[in-house]
């Protein structure tokens, strides 16, 4: 156990920081999740619903310091393929 004042703060400060990055970490699988749903599920409509709120999530991350630039961009890039699958699919 952390013994100094510093380190008792530094110790706090993992436990919210820790907290908080699981948040997201899971909010990222399960907006990425629900966009591979809808595209198993043959679904363009909610396919293309999921993608649109996947895309504004990520950006917002980016914004927020939680994603980088690139990491975002290399993940909507792979959901808008997949989303352009399934309409590929259709036509």
């Amino acid at each position: 156990m952390a013994n100094h004042k510093s380190a008792l703060k530094r110790a706090r400060q993992t436990v919210k920081r820790t907290e908080r990055n699981r948040f997201y970490k899971t909010r990222i699988k399960n907006i990425t999740r629900a966009v591979t749903e809808a595209v198993e599920a043959g679904d363009s409509a909610k396919a293309a619903e999921a993608f649109k709120d996947a895309n504004k999530n990520f950006h917002k991350y980016v914004s927020k310091g939680i994603l980088k630039k690139n990491t975002a961009a290399r993940k909507v890039s792979r959901l808008s393929k997949l989303v352009k699958s399934i309409s590929d699919k259709a036509a």
